[in-house]
């Protein structure tokens, strides 16, 4: 019943809303895998739990090729039980899995078949326990397939997704297993179980009943057939959309076309030509709807050519549209809330996150279409009063607007990037800023280990130790594109801390910066800073956590609060303190002008109104489908999402939604499903909580301490929206996220 740990990412304030491929084929409907698959186990762990080994009979009978020799047989001897990747070979996951699901099965039979009367130690705490092959061997396998994926590996994703599947339904439709999860929860409170013990009896008996515990044979039949072609369909979707990807970027020979592009940029496109073993220069395309080098074209042919392959991408036909594949998944998710007794999908997937219900989080997100919507207004005037002013002779279109805004910036403000990012050096971004508000607000150091083998040489590897020096955690950092990596940036987990099982994380950050040619610095935009900062976030909710259950630690939260700690932190990017020990020039050393950063701190809250429509047209793209009605029609994408955008008043011709339904990742592949509102949601904690920091004394280690023991810390062990307001004081208020997007009505003059 353990959460996915890895988390989807976003900045604020600054376009980044990004993407990676979650344990989709298993997420349940309220976005929470079984513990048996994703419990987190390494430092202190033993090869078994005592209900079947690596080794066991039935297990090795099935699975012949898995033993000793292969790498993931037993915890590594390495520090933390790090992944052993200089051992690891591609052949090495598919019969670990296999072997991992068998011996779950296994271990899970044994306690629903347990003759003795069902007690939380051996019902919940067995549960807790079991699993620890398939879990270490899926740790691994799905932190690689998103960020170095090879046709191997999918082709053991496509293989292995509908009897991972298979496995979940295994657990918690097991008629036996319920029996004693939901006798022990009826005994619950003469149990006198500690907090925390109350909290996973209850967390683990409403996922039973979410993932149809209650359902007949017939129908929980029938629910098995929709997991397994759920499983083939979001697999399909991943794969079609990361080869669409691929093939979509703009390839050209003339250097002309490419215009307004740096040195820099146009190594970086040589060298993707290059990789892809193409004439000329190549723009590879990110996850979202608008392209980053977008900025810089000057040639609004080029410009065109790069949007129209990024917006058809997946809508192309051929092998790797995935529009049939999108309809499909809707209606199947609405028959799946159907069973259930959910009037539509979103219903079902809220009813246990912090928004409850779809009607909250559309009166949420429809709350904020009118302030945002102004505001592009005021910025789509703005854009093409430059236009007709350079007798440009055309109305504003979606690939004019990262042209163009850049210049009204540029005029407003005076911010150019090609001046700001000499202060950005990627190490020194995270060494004298990520790392040292950390240790600022929290006490904990960082020491760079080169022993510790990797999955690439890009990746980067430290220790990270406690304010009382003894070991907290591993982290790893993966930071620059690859073909074969997922668009966008996350955070994901090797291992999770339990105290139950003596484990403590391992903690991924994954991102898609440009990577310099040999021998130049890793420059960043201060959106890239931000990012740092945010997945930054996200590690320090999987390092602190400090519970004793793996289902209930770390990010093993609602959607619509995991972004809360990773945005929080986006904060201190900008927060004068941490900004000024950071940006110093990469070549002298100096700190960057006081004018220039006071110009990038008054210029974030540009383009608000662009880059909030773009996310709240998302969003409720994401809504609209999630709520279509089980016995409606299989529907046309094109027209759906043409229709959804006009119903929530967002059909805007120059602002185009952040992803297109057919490349909507998110939804369709990283169980953000119904739940892309939850960034949103989480904007509104994390600027009412950096307020709070603000007012009481800003970055001090008392602070932090607190924020720590009483957010961070906690993972879902207790009530988080009553754990929120015990923090604060009070309950959320919308006020301060509107203050920060600049969308708050300024004063009139007096």
């Amino acid at each position: 019943m353990h959460t996915d740990s890895n988390v989807c990412e976003k900045s604020s304030s600054l376009p980044l809303l990004v993407a990676m491929t979650l344990f989709a084929a298993l997420v349940v409907p309220v976005q929470l895998t079984p513990q048996k698959i994703m419990t987190y186990g390494v430092p202190g762990a033993d090869t078994g739990t005592g209900q079947g080994t690596p080794g066991s009979a039935s297990a090795q009978a099935a699975h012949t090729a898995f033993g000793p020799s292969n790498p993931l047989y037993v915890p590594s001897t390495l520090p933390f039980h790090a992944p052993p990747f200089d051992k690891i070979k591609d052949e090495d996951y598919q019969p670990a899995i296999e072997a991992g699901i068998e011996q779950n099965r296994e271990e899970i039979r044994a306690i629903a078949d347990n003759p003795e009367e069902p007690t939380f130690e051996n019902t919940f705490v067995a549960m807790e326990k079991s699993g620890r092959l398939i879990d270490r061997v899926c740790d691994v396998f799905y932190g690689i397939i998103a960020a170095n994926v090879n046709p191997v590996l999918q082709k053991v994703q496509d293989t292995e997704a509908p009897k991972l599947a298979a496995l979940q339904d295994a657990i918690y439709l097991n008629p036996k297993l319920f029996q004693r999860v939901e006798k022990v929860y009826q005994q619950r409170h003469s149990l006198n179980l500690d907090p925390e013990s109350l909290r996973l009896v209850e967390y683990d008996y409403n996922e039973f009943v979410l993932a149809g515990a209650r359902l007949s044979d017939a129908d929980k039949a029938k629910l098995k057939e929709l997991n397994e072609e759920e499983a083939n369909l979001t697999t399909a979707f991943i794969s079609k959309l990361l080869a669409a990807t691929k093939a979509a970027g703009y390839v050209t020979k003339d250097m002309s076309a490419l215009a307004g592009l740096s040195d820099a940029e146009l190594a970086a496109a040589a060298t993707a030509a290059k990789e892809r073993k193409v004439e000329g220069w190549e723009l590879p395309m990110q996850n979202t709807t608008q392209q980053p080098i977008l900025q810089s074209l000057t040639n609004r042919d080029t410009r065109h050519a790069v949007f129209e392959n990024s917006w058809n991408r997946t809508e192309r036909g051929g092998d790797n549209d995935t529009r049939a594949t999108i309809a499909r998944l809707a209606q199947l998710r609405a028959e799946k809330a159907k069973l259930i007794g959910f009037a539509n999908y979103a219903a079902w997937s809220l009813s246990d996150q912090m928004a409850r219900t779809p009607g909250a989080a559309l009166k949420f997100m429809d709350a904020l279409v009118p302030a945002s919507t102004a505001k592009v207004a005021g910025e789509t005037k703005d854009i093409q009063a430059l236009i007709d002013a350079q007798y440009g002779g055309f109305t504003l279109e979606p690939w004019d607007w990262d042209f163009y805004s850049e210049q009204v910036r540029k005029a407003k403000f005076d911010v150019d990037e090609s001046q700001v990012k000499p202060y950005f050096e990627l190490n020194n971004v995270l060494h004298n800023g990520v790392f040292y508000a950390a240790t600022m607000l929290y006490g904990i150091t960082f020491q760079q280990r080169f022993e510790i083998p990797v999955y690439d040489p890009d990746v980067q590897v430290y220790e990270v130790f406690d304010v009382d020096g003894k070991p907290l955690a591993l982290w790893y950092c993966d930071y620059f594109k690859r073909d074969n990596k997922n668009g966008g940036a996350w955070m994901s987990t090797f291992a999770s801390q339990s105290k139950l099982l003596g484990t403590l994380p391992i903690v991924l950050n994954v991102a898609n910066f440009s990577k310099p040619a040999a021998g130049e610095p890793a420059l960043l935009s201060f959106s890239d800073v931000t990012t740092m900062f945010h997945e930054f976030g996200h590690a320090l909710h999987g390092m602190f956590a400090d519970t004793t259950y793996p289902s209930l630690s770390g990010t093993a939260v609602p959607r619509d609060y995991v972004e809360f700690p990773s945005q929080f932190n986006e904060h201190w990017a900008s927060y004068s303190a941490v900004f000024d020990h950071f940006a110093h020039h990469y070549k002298t050393g100096a700190p960057m002008p006081a004018e220039l950063a006071q110009k990038i701190k008054k210029s974030e809250t540009f383009n608000q109104g662009y880059m909030l429509t773009e996310l709240l047209a998302a969003a409720e793209l994401d809504m609209q489908w999630h709520t279509v009605s089980p016995d409606a029609p299989l529907q046309n994408p094109d027209a759906f999402e043409t229709a959804a955008l006009r119903k929530t008043h967002l059909a805007l011709s120059a602002v185009p939604p952040r992803y297109r339904s057919s490349y909507f990742m998110h939804i369709w592949g990283n169980g953000y499903q119904a739940g892309y509102y939850a960034y949103l949601w989480c904007e509104m904690l994390d600027n009412d909580a950096f307020q709070w920091f603000l007012d009481n004394g800003g970055l001090t280690r008392a602070n932090g301490d607190r924020f720590r023991r009483m957010i961070l810390s906690r993972g879902n062990t207790e009530d988080l929206g009553k754990a929120f307001a015990a923090w604060l004081g009070r309950e959320p208020e919308i006020g301060p996220m509107l203050k920060a997007r600049g969308l708050t009505p300024e004063a009139p003059a007096k």
